[in-house]
Parts: structure tokens; C-alpha cells; sequence
């Protein structure tokens, strides 16, 4: 028996690509697949190198390293109704920092030193970043930084190189933000009176 040729299906609806998972979805589902932590690094490690590279200078590769194995291992503490994940992550790499606290002074105590004497750079513009961010700490604002108080440094140096805002930097250094206000009141009263106007840090 010949059946006659039906309308044509409609055309199949392709589902439109879903967003991609959020930081803290990532994190959340990395505590059963830690799999899923890996683009967390691809997302962040350039700004948190940054971060360090201006606080340790050549120590930024390991502990770079350093602060997302920490993030891995505490990735299921994580809550993000707390924090955001960048802020979270900026936090663990002070902390790192901290461990290190001797290398950081020392570190802006020489480029105190190198004021004024001229350095000789290679070609390589991967380099550059790096190399305006050592110069611009040069004189007297790395003699300021280095003779701050490591908390008063670290509330001073998330809101001026890690960029967050005072209620991420409390929630970061687990104080109250009237405890971020008077540490940054004092680092800044600090490092003014050592620095010449134009070289303040906001």
C-alpha cells in the first residue's frame, strides 16, 4: 500500500550553546572532579602572577604555583557568598607572600638601593611588564613599602595592585573593613611621608 508523503518535519531547534560555568560553579564541582579546578588557573594565573611579581619579583613562578595548590586544597572551604574567586585567590597569594615576608623586604630594600643606577635589559618584550613595574618601585617607595608593617603592606598592596575594594580586602584578610580603613589610613600616612607627591599609591 502506497502511502502519501506527509508534510515535512519542521526543522530540529539546535539548543543554543550554554554559558560557561561560573568561577564558583567550577570550584563546586571540582570537590567531586578536581579536574574541573584546572580552568580556574587559565583564568586567573595572569593576574595573580602580576600580583606577585610586584611583591617577590622572580619568586612570582613558584609561588605562583604555591597559592593554587593552596586554592586546590582548600578549594572546598570555599564559599561564595563570602568572596568573589579572583579576591579569594589574591588573598591565598598574600598569605603565600607572608611566608616569604624577608625575601619581599629585601627585594624593595635593593630597589631602594638602585635609585638612579642604570640597568641594562635584554630584547625580550615579555620582559617589559616586569621590568617598568621594578623601575617604577625604584627610590623611595620601595624604602616606604619595605618599612611598613606586613598587614598595613598587604591591605595597601591588594587595593593598589590587587585592585579590590575594601570590603573584598576584609573579607580576604578575615577583619572587619574599620580594621581595613585604619590600616590603610596608617600605610598611606606612611608611605606619604616618605614619597614625593607624585609617587604616591592611591
Amino acid at each position: 500500500m502506497h502511502r502519501s508523503a506527509g508534510p515535512p518535519d519542521p526543522p530540529r531547534l539546535r539548543a543554543l550553546p550554554g554559558a560557561p560555568p561560573t568561577d564558583a560553579e567550577l570550584i563546586a564541582s571540582s570537590v567531586d572532579d578536581p579536574a574541573a579546578f584546572a580552568p580556574l588557573f587559565d583564568r586567573h594565573a595572569a593576574t595573580v602572577h602580576r600580583y606577585l611579581g610586584r611583591r617577590v619579583g622572580e619568586l612570582a613562578d613558584d609561588l605562583l604555583s604555591e597559592t593554587f595548590l593552596v586554592a586546590f586544597r582548600r578549594r572546598g572551604a570555599y564559599r561564595a557568598e563570602h568572596v568573589e574567586v579572583r579576591p579569594w585567590l589574591l588573598g591565598i597569594a598574600t598569605n603565600v607572600v607572608r611566608g616569604h615576608e624577608r625575601a619581599e623586604r629585601r627585594r624593595y630594600r635593593l630597589l631602594a638601593k638602585a635609585a638612579g643606577r642604570p640597568e641594562e635589559h635584554g630584547e625580550d618584550p615579555a620582559d617589559s611588564a616586569a621590568r617598568l613595574d621594578a623601575e617604577a618601585l625604584r627610590g623611595p617607595l620601595a624604602a616606604a613599602l619595605a618599612g611598613l608593617k606586613a598587614r598595613d603592606r598587604d591591605a595597601l598592596l591588594l587595593l593598589a595592585w590587587g585592585d579590590l575594594g575594601y570590603a573584598e580586602i576584609a573579607a580576604v584578610l578575615d577583619v572587619p573593613v574599620g580594621t581595613v580603613r585604619s590600616r590603610l589610613n596608617r600605610a598611606r600616612r606612611q608611605t606619604r611621608a616618605a614619597l614625593p607627591t607624585t609617587e604616591e599609591i592611591r
